[in-house]
């Protein structure tokens, strides 16, 4: 075989050249690799080239974009898929295709990328966030979502998965995005779209395991793939720290740069960090951020993850044994606003009471846990945080999990009172830390979102089973009539319903309008803009009411008031937080029961006759100086 220069942009995968078409593939357990392609006249086989340390690599000279290939390995007869694909279009045990990452011209070069201070992310899962389920449908929305006031969209997983619908938690293929969704240039056109509204996209990537599918396609290459060391609830765990970890690191390491430096992407979410065991030097997590900046150079981007067991450490420097993320999903704002809302407090709600005290020290200090005995799992929770910058919590009220933890996924405002949603909303989106929505819920969105996934017909039932078991530690959905009524996952009904109407927007105006107004008092008031948890202090008034007194250099301090219970009247209040600067009353700047928000009205709180604080209402005060 010939040999040629050549400068990979990827280590592993099919890169086009001037000569044709190089690919390079890890097969360590192999001992002939070769290329079939689907075109045999126009593209004969190739038969690769073994290198040190499995890899497999050669020319296909007369191989061209859009050409389908598929490896067989040692003469057998079988054929596999890429496991660098970068686009399976007849699904992930198809033939892969060959695709120029180079030939979209973007027109974001202006575009400087994200940090974490100041952003208002938004979850998607662009299968159901339009009708069409498609990334060109999905980019008609985006002028919208930004006049709303976001900035940052959390993509769900998009590497390719089973079936015709699902959550793409179960990837096949991480390289390649979906074809259920368009074609790869249409992901780059809706991050495009996306940078021209100021939007930065990042991606939510499952590097803990491989799906089903994903897992039985790779190991016929290399069983080190997965390690026997350690267990993962969701199937075999991966090799970071064994024998052959390193072409194993360099897979995902080489995956991170493929989606930041081919589709322009912020930044990434990684899922379920917990599940990542390494005792390496230096812990994968630290390699995958530092991979993403590299790879972005100029540009900023943001490495969030999300760790169940709430491990601050991961925030922290290197030099201060961290992995050096820059922000965490914050769980315990989430369980303590849904036990207040709901008034349940089963499973893992069982530990939050949703009282003033816990929403006060969300506000302060981001998680509630932070070392100390969680009796839900029976031993300690969190790491201590005290220090940690109130942006890199991300704070939510639903995503998809949460939603989908039940058994129908309904939304928020349909499990708690009116005037506590929009009271509870206030409070999520003024808090200092970096609030996230899930799609639809701006608007109330009439869509539930529930767990589905379109398996092959043999798993179905195992994995109705599965779900029926995860939801039965919550007592009231162990009942044997819930449990008969739990929607089926691989019911194409179930994913449809899930699909927004944008007709909800107009149908529920007050709900959107309030949102909106929210978000413009949380980017552009003088005070509530800083998102500075160390000039914030709280107080409660009551068991269901508090106060937070945003402090500023100047005498322009907020104060707001939430309270989830009835009435509160208090002739006195010996609370110095309560009191306006010298020289001024408060004036309510916002309210939840503004009557545009389908509210009743809010008369002035502070009276001649002492405090009248209505129920189930948050109030934003600014002080007025009196001449």
């Amino acid at each position: 075989m010939a040999t040629h220069a050549l400068t990979r942009q990827l280590p592993i995968g099919a890169e086009l050249a001037p000569e044709g078409v190089h690919f390079r593939v890890w097969a360590p357990d192999c001992q002939s690799v070769e290329i079939e392609f689907e075109a045999p006249r126009r593209c004969p086989a190739v038969k690769l080239a073994r290198e040190e340390g499995g890899y497999f690599s050669g020319f296909a000279t007369s191989a061209t974009v859009g050409d389908r290939y598929r490896f067989r390995l040692d003469e057998g007869d079988d054929l596999w898929p890429d496991p660098a694909s970068r686009f399976q279009p007849e699904g992930p045990e198809g033939p892969s295709e060959l695709v120029d990452p180079s030939g979209y011209r973007w027109d974001d070069s202006d575009w400087s990328g994200p940090s974490i201070s100041g952003q208002v992310f938004y979850e998607m899962h662009i299968g159901t966030f339009t009708p069409e389920g498609a990334w060109s449908a999905a980019a008609t929305q985006l002028p919208e979502l930004a006049s709303l006031g976001i900035t940052v969209v959390e993509l769900m997983p998009v590497a390719e998965f089973p079936g015709r619908f699902g959550w793409s938690y179960d990837n096949a293929n991480q390289f390649a995005p979906t074809h259920l969704y368009g074609l790869p240039d249409d992901f780059r056109r809706f991050v495009d779209e996306a940078h021209r509204n100021r939007i930065a996209v990042i991606l939510d990537v499952v590097y803990n395991h491989f799906g089903t599918v994903g897992e039985r396609l790779l190991r016929p290459f290399s069983g080190a793939y997965y390690s026997q060391r350690y267990e993962n609830e969701w199937g075999s765990a991966i090799n970071f720290d064994g024998e052959q970890s390193g072409p194993v690191r360099e897979f995902f390491l080489a995956n991170v740069k493929h989606w930041v430096g081919e589709y322009h992407l912020d930044g990434m979410r990684i899922d379920a960090t917990q599940a990542f065991h390494d005792h390496s030097i230096s812990h994968i997590l630290r390699e995958l951020a530092r991979e993403a900046r590299q790879t972005a150079g100029a540009r900023r981007v943001i490495v969030a993850g999300e760790n169940e067991p709430q491990r601050a450490e991961l925030l922290r420097p290197v030099d201060a044994g961290g992995c050096e993320l820059d922000a965490l999903a914050n769980d315990d704002f989430h369980h303590t606003a849904m036990a207040r809302l709901t008034g349940r407090r089963e499973a893992y709600y069982s530990d939050y009471e949703g009282s003033a005290e816990e929403f006060i020290a969300c506000a302060k200090w981001g998680y509630l846990f932070q070392g100390q005995r969680y009796a839900w799992q029976d031993g300690p929770r969190g790491s201590p945080a005290l220090d940690i910058p109130a942006e890199r919590f991300i704070n939510f009220l639903q995503n998809h999990d949460q939603l989908a933890n039940s058994p129908t996924g309904l939304r928020a405002h349909e499990l708690t009172s009116r005037g506590r949603y929009r009271a509870a909303t206030a409070l999520f989106l003024l808090m200092p830390q970096t609030p996230m929505l899930f799609q639809g819920q701006e608007f109330a969105s009439s869509a539930p979102f529930c767990y589905f996934n379109d398996c092959a017909a043999q798993e179905a039932p195992g994995v109705a089973r599965g779900r029926a078991k995860f939801l039965s530690q919550f007592r009231s959905y162990a009942l044997p009539e819930i449990q008969s009524r739990l929607p089926e996952p691989c019911d194409p009904e179930v994913f449809r319903r899930c699909k927004l109407d944008f007709g909800d927007r107009r149908r529920h105006a007050q709900v959107y309008e309030m949102h909106r107004d929210l978000l413009r008092l949380r980017r552009e008031d003088p005070v509530l803009s800083r998102h500075d948890a160390t000039r914030i202090h709280g107080a409660t008034l009551g068991p269901d009411a508090f106060l937070l007194r945003f402090l500023s250099d100047d005498e322009a301090t907020r104060l707001a008031i939430v309270n989830f219970g009835r009435d509160l009247r208090r002739e006195s209040i010996g609370q110095p937080l309560i009191a306006p600067p010298s020289g001024a009353r408060w004036s309510i700047l916002w309210s939840s029961e503004d009557p545009r928000y389908g509210g009743n009205g809010t008369p002035p709180l502070d009276t001649p006759e002492g405090w009248h604080i209505p129920g189930e209402t948050a109030v934003v005060l600014y002080p007025v100086f009196i001449e």
